[in-house]
């Protein structure tokens, strides 16, 4: 049996605990929280778990094998970095850190004590995206050529970070988990409609040294909410909509095909022929187990086998460094910032 305890009961607190007093083999301890308001919620309705208004009294308490956090992005690394000097297993929210030196002491710190760290990148572990990395690494699809997301609605408005630390961390990791090559640049535009906050919309844009690339709407502002991701393959098409209750996933077998009728030689390239292809649609069924249940069971096995954990540090790290990226160039108006390899 694992031990947690859990740092934040605020908006995904709430869903962390639940799904850790359901696991089989974790026992959640103690909860922290500094809103008297929020841990009283913990006490009614989890009598046997205990809480506080100090983080670190879970980060150092003895009886705690494994420390979730779930507070703000810009308290990650202080939180993250104490539970791992404490000898605890780690689970944090996402974005991972503010940087990417950050992100690069945690991974350092984790080595160091032996211990797990993880990152909650949820979407990953959702029926739908292990599908879509079925589909991709079977050669469905065939040559990725494109990822085009629209994830907007009216709000939440952050205080602490832009629209592409909270909408767009989303699509960067499933993007990491789909598409083997790692993106070498970044481009980004927003803006801010509320002055003083963040920007509240933003398009950006990744390159790769393949033929792949991506491109990434995320917006506060926008008059409904959409989640819908198009993937385009050499060999076949997807919409991936994440609003959909039942066919979340619909591939086509569609695309184009490119006929080239002449010799090689560069009067051949205008005598080239596109041909449409137009087959079948279907959507493949979907494991519907709740995506944080299957993450917790798998922070769960890695804790007790020391295995690796999809969504480690690295994977982490790597997102970081395309936020870092992406931020550097809105403040630029969209230059592009070449990213480091990892």
């Amino acid at each position: 049996m694992i031990t947690f305890g859990v740092i934040g009961y605020g908006y995904w607190g709430p869903n962390l605990v639940r799904n850790l007093a359901e696991a089989k083999e974790a026992r959640v301890v103690a909860v922290s929280d500094l809103r008297p308001e929020r841990r009283a919620l913990v006490e009614r309705r989890y009598p046997g778990v205990r809480t506080t208004a100090d983080a670190r009294e879970i980060a150092t308490a003895p009886d705690i094998d494994a420390v979730v956090i779930a507070t703000p992005v810009s308290t990650h690394f202080e939180l993250a970095l104490a539970a791992l000097q404490a000898g605890k297993h780690v689970l944090v929210e996402k974005p991972m850190t503010q940087t990417v030196e950050q992100g690069l002491r945690l991974i350092e710190a984790a080595e160091k004590a032996g211990r797990v760290l993880m990152v909650d990148h949820t979407f990953i572990y959702t029926g739908a995206v292990r599908k879509l990395g079925e589909l991709v690494r079977s050669g469905d699809l065939g040559e990725i050529y494109y990822y085009d997301s629209a994830r907007v609605n009216l709000g939440l408005f952050q205080h602490d970070v832009d629209v592409l630390w909270d909408l767009a961390v989303h699509d960067l990791s499933i993007m990491d988990y789909l598409i083997e090559a790692e993106p070498v640049a970044v481009s980004a535009n927003g803006i801010s409609h509320v002055p003083g906050r963040p920007e509240n919309l933003a398009y950006l844009t990744l390159f790769y040294d393949c033929n792949t690339i991506s491109h990434i709407n995320v917006n506060w502002l926008a008059p409904v909410k959409v989640r819908r991701t198009l993937i385009g393959g050499s060999r076949k098409m997807v919409v991936y909509d994440d609003l959909e209750p039942s066919e979340k996933i619909k591939v086509y077998d569609k695309g184009i095909t490119v006929t080239d009728n002449g010799n090689g030689s560069q009067e051949s390239i205008y005598e080239m022929l596109i041909g449409y292809r137009t087959g079948d649609m279907w959507c493949p069924k979907l494991d519907g187990h709740e995506a944080l249940a299957v993450e917790i069971d798998h922070f769960i096995h890695c804790v007790g086998t020391g295995a690796r954990p999809v969504t480690d540090g690295t994977l982490g790290l790597r997102v970081v460094r395309q936020l870092e990226a992406a931020s550097r160039s809105m403040r630029e108006r969209g230059r592009p910032v070449e990213l480091a390899r990892s």
